[in-house]
């Protein structure tokens, strides 16, 4: 039955969680994510609604599976595609750093999930289909090496081994948009559909799709095509694309895709810092037998459930956490592959100490930092920290940061006097300055930050003190139209040394995530 009385809200997984794709798996839908410089790589999501998500574990979770060493922001793991086979979990994707396409497998999706198996597959964008007659078809975006031309290629795949056993073939290159990109195969009434990404994962991304009778083509565009897009209109949700469709068990379709979330700011246009959100939508077919995304391609915040079975929400996190666990929320990554000396929550039990290393939050190394996505625009942060620094350029606090060249500190550190003191400091570009500094006596202090959707605001007080306002910072520097690059802004928990490793450990006792709607 159709709900048209129950609206579900547009981001569905909001904050950095790009390149979305989905399976169903029985009544259970499975949602993985890019997840580029940051470790755990592919965070993996449930739900049974395709509206609520819960984060069940990620796909990458030792080095073996994912090497970020000396990874350049914005590189490492793009565009993963989930699938389910046999009683098996398939997630392939590209590790931009060596430029190598790899899957992993598992037979629950918490993991453990398998070491890598890499096919001899120079693309990006991988995705694996399984036919109704037992062939696995592995497609991607080439076009990257010598003269070979841009555009979808195609290979049958032998999945136990990774090895191709066709040719790989050039089966389309999309209606004319730049970057055709994002490609998956499906096979529905027989016939078979190639949807893909074009214009560029900015303002003009779009969606576009073709068919043939046969899995090599040749392809027929939709002459309705793009199915999806926002592009050249005034709506709050912005660069719609990079999609993957799944069929619910009463028959009915939906997509699941990336988009983003623009702040107006006066005189100075559209910035996102947010990152590229997951967005859903409902799926319809024309009378021709071709996928209409959303109200003929556009989608909106509030939207109608249809025929979803709602479920609890399972989204919810607690406003404070603490460090009282053997392990890490699934909400924590890392900045490239950490260094096991780098963190502990066992050498003072209960808080998360940090051992700030010579690497700073400028640095393309693996720092002392463990983040977790900004997901709101309007939300308050804060945390308590135990630091004593002993020597100049010891420091510790708490970033906003969007990459290496883009980020904001409130820090407690030393200075050069021997004293104790908390900065604030901005770093944009090649620009960055201490604004504010101020003598600190006391070895913990309370940092933290309220957001609006245009502004930051950083404060520290000392424990059961008054808090003190102490700099503020615009998003839109932290925004991918300033600071470049494809993720979205983490709120994180650093150490460093600043050239030298740290004598004194630094120790959080809890960290709180408020959501201000």
């Amino acid at each position: 039955m159709i709900n048209s009385t129950i609206q579900y809200s547009n981001p569905v997984i909001p904050g950095f969680h790009p390149d979305p794709s989905v399976c169903r798996v029985g009544e259970d839908f499975y949602l993985v994510t890019s997840s580029f410089e940051y470790f755990p790589g592919v965070p993996i999501f449930h739900s049974q609604d395709l509206v609520h998500w819960k984060q069940i574990g990620h796909c990458l979770t030792r080095q073996s599976q994912l090497d970020l060493e000396g990874c350049r922001s914005s590189m490492g793991i793009y565009a993963p595609t989930i699938r389910f086979h046999n009683g098996r979990f398939y997630m392939i994707t590209t590790n931009v750093k060596m430029f190598r396409n790899f899957y992993v497998w598992a037979e629950s999706p918490e993991g453990p999930w398998s070491e890598p198996i890499w096919p001899e597959w120079p693309s990006v964008d991988p995705s694996l289909f399984f036919d109704e007659d037992g062939r696995v078809y592995i497609t991607g975006t080439g076009g990257f090496f010598g003269d070979e031309p841009k555009g979808i290629y195609q290979a049958e795949i032998d999945i136990a081994s990774g090895k191709l056993v066709s040719e790989r073939r050039l089966v389309w290159q999309g209606t004319g948009g730049k970057s055709a990109e994002g490609p998956h195969l499906y096979r529905v009434n027989g016939q078979y559909y190639l949807m893909i990404a074009e214009g560029g994962t900015e303002y003009g991304h779009m969606v576009t799709i073709a068919r043939s009778a046969l899995p090599y083509g040749p392809f027929e565009s939709n002459p309705a095509n793009p199915i999806l897009s926002h592009r050249s209109t005034g709506s709050s949700i912005q660069a719609t694309g990079h999609a993957d469709l799944v069929q619910l068990e009463d028959g009915s379709w939906w997509a699941v895709f990336l988009g983003i979330r623009p702040v107006s700011v006066p005189f100075s246009g559209r910035h996102h810092h947010l990152g590229r959100e997951t967005f859903l939508a409902p799926v319809t077919w024309s009378a021709d037998g071709w996928p209409v995304i959303g109200d003929n391609g556009k989608i909106a915040e509030k939207m109608d459930v249809g025929t979803l079975p709602i479920a609890l929400d399972e989204t919810a996190t607690p406003d404070v956490g603490d460090f009282n666990a053997n392990q890490l929320g699934l909400e924590w990554n890392f900045l490239r592959n950490p260094r096991d000396e780098d963190w502990s929550l066992e050498s003072r039990p209960g808080w998360l100490t940090l051992h700030g290393s010579e690497v700073t939050l400028n640095d393309t190394g693996s720092p002392a930092f463990v983040g977790r996505r900004q997901q709101h625009f309007k939300c308050s942060v804060a945390t308590l920290l135990s630091f004593d620094p002993v020597h100049e350029g010891e420091e510790a606090g708490l970033t906003v940061f969007m990459n290496n060249r883009f980020h904001y500190e409130i820090a407690l550190t030393r200075g050069g006097d021997g004293g104790r003191k908390v900065i604030f400091r901005r770093r944009i570009g090649s620009l960055w300055r201490v604004e504010l500094e101020e003598a600190y006596e006391g070895n913990d202090i309370i940092l933290g930050l309220d957001a609006e959707p245009a502004q930051y605001t950083f404060f520290f007080a000392a424990p059961n003190g008054e808090r003190k306002s102490f700099g503020s910072g615009e998003c839109s520097l932290l925004s991918t139209e300033v600071a470049g690059g494809f993720t979205g802004v983490y709120l994180g928990l650093y150490a460093t040394g600043n050239g030298k490793r740290c004598e004194a450990p630094a120790s959080f006792n809890w960290f709180q995530y408020k959501h201000n709607s």
